[in-house]
């Protein structure tokens, strides 16, 4: 498969050159985005979402994000009018009305207000779609990723999934966010969220992985089926690493050899501290290293991809 590589592709509308929106069936520029503000999906976080990544002109695993993003939607009764068919083209026309090349695409359903004349009740509102196209974000910044990054163990512990099931993307965030505050007054990039249990659920915008003697495990419960999350367990089949889905103790996590993290928002990248302790002299491990390198190989030749429809402006 041949991608689009052009490092100079614009937009066609200047309008459109610092990101596309689309909202509830219109496409505009990124800055004419807005939503009510007595809407639900802003007053009570009443929202499931997804991220796409694109690199190199093309989305990557594209059908498993509309899967994960449907199920989401489906789950919390939240379905808007468009069908994955729609919302595939409507991403496609997105990236080809801003242009980019690598870009951060977001899709959210959110809720509405309650019909007029009905009860205040959620299944009086009409769900609706918004998406936005902007140039490729990264959870951390590429000198962090060199680095390794440095993260503790949070004292607020993760949302149970018999209240909200991480598996369906949310902005239930208060306990990310007062783990994201924790780690910055400690020191640290990130923070890793243990359950009610102590066991290892995720963090802010990524899964986690740990690595002790060549083999690798990651939490199976609480947490986001991440499609990065996936893919690093389909590289560690193919580079015959072997790989656990389980329960991970936060004493497993913290004598580990390695952490790794995933996210559509950087791929995988590695952990150097953890709670103030160094692992693999202070730089990313060699099996980190390897699943890094084969991600980014892999994509880059192709793999997953579906190019973008630039003809869609």
């Amino acid at each position: 498969m041949t991608l689009h590589t052009s490092p100079t592709r614009t937009a066609t509308d200047p309008r459109y050159a610092g990101g596309a929106a689309y909202m509830d069936g219109t496409f505009m520029p990124l800055g004419e985005a807005r939503i009510p503000i007595t809407d639900w999906g802003y007053r009570r976080s009443d929202v499931v979402y997804d991220v796409v990544s694109v690199w190199d002109g093309a989305f990557f695993r594209l059908d498993d994000h509309l899967t994960r993003f449907r199920a989401s939607m489906e789950a919390t009764r939240l379905v808007p009018r468009e069908t994955d068919d729609e919302i595939r083209t409507m991403l496609h026309r997105l990236i080809a009305l801003s242009g980019l090349t690598e870009s951060y695409v977001a899709m959210d359903c959110l809720r509405g207000t309650p019909l007029p004349g009905t009860a205040r009740h959620p299944k009086n509102t009409r769900p609706y779609l918004i998406a936005f196209a902007i140039p490729y974000v990264r959870l951390v910044s590429p000198e962090i990723i060199e680095r390794g990054t440095h993260a503790i163990v949070a004292s607020a512990v993760r949302i149970p999934d018999a209240s909200l099931d991480a598996r369906h993307k949310n902005f239930h965030w208060a306990d990310m966010t007062s783990g994201l505050f924790e780690a910055d007054e400690r020191g640290a990039d990130m923070p890793i969220l243990l359950d009610a249990a102590g066991n290892v659920t995720e963090g802010p915008g990524f899964n986690v992985f740990v690595i002790r003697d060549g083999r690798v495990a990651t939490p199976d419960s609480n947490v986001l089926g991440g499609i990065t999350r996936l893919t690093v367990i389909e590289l560690c089949a193919e580079l015959g690493l072997p790989c656990d889905v389980r329960p991970v103790s936060a004493e497993e996590l913290r004598n580990a050899d390695e952490i790794l993290f995933s996210s559509t928002s950087g791929g995988p990248f590695g952990v150097t501290r953890i709670d103030g302790r160094i692992l693999s002299n202070d730089r990313p491990g060699p099996l980190t290293n390897r699943l890094r390198e084969a991600y980014w190989a892999k994509r880059k030749a192709g793999w997953h991809a579906e190019p973008v429809r630039y003809d869609l402006v």
